[in-house]
């Protein structure tokens, strides 16, 4: 009999919703690179508070993700083509906190905690690290117009007629 795969496992390991709003608002503004896109527009598509998403949009700025214009013919727009966004780069701008155990350094050159008895001689903190290291090798190999083929632009663009279509009464 084998160890069930979710042993000692409470929860799927996860990036913060932050992160997933994030990469959300990227997606819908790298279907739309030929208009500005308003946070109303994403949060109404993607069911998010707008007063959350503001600071998403904020952080996506000050990291040169998108442009932001504000006032009449405002908007948004991605800060760069989508082929140069790298999924690594998002992960890594909008996760605060990397470390998979409480003695791995939360980013580097931040030490981590030291309150283990194995932290000197703790070869499960280098396998966690190299998993760590693999699964941002693969989001760093992807980019955001990777991650938009056929199916996903239409659901994008559907969901944008579904929007502004007015429901009858």
């Amino acid at each position: 009999m084998g160890i069930p795969a979710h042993h000692g496992v409470k929860g799927p390991m996860r990036l913060t919703l932050h992160t997933d709003y994030a990469l959300r608002t990227l997606l819908y503004l790298a279907v739309h690179t030929n208009r500005r896109v308003s946070i109303k527009e994403i949060a109404r598509v993607y069911g998010i508070s707008e007063n959350h998403l503001v600071k998403i949009i904020h952080h996506l700025g000050r990291g040169g993700f998108i442009d932001t214009l504000r006032g009449r013919g405002g908007g948004l727009m991605l800060g760069r083509a989508p082929q140069d966004i790298r999924i690594g780069d998002v992960v890594r701008h909008t996760e605060d906190d990397m470390a998979l155990v409480s003695c791995m350094p939360p980013s580097p050159g931040v030490p981590g905690s030291s309150d283990c008895l194995l932290s000197r001689a703790c070869h499960l903190r280098g396998a966690l690290g190299e998993a760590l290291d693999a699964f941002m090798a693969v989001l760093d190999s992807r980019t955001l117009a990777d991650m938009l083929h056929a199916p996903e632009r239409q659901i994008l663009q559907d969901a944008e007629a579904r929007l502004s279509t007015p429901t009858p009464p």
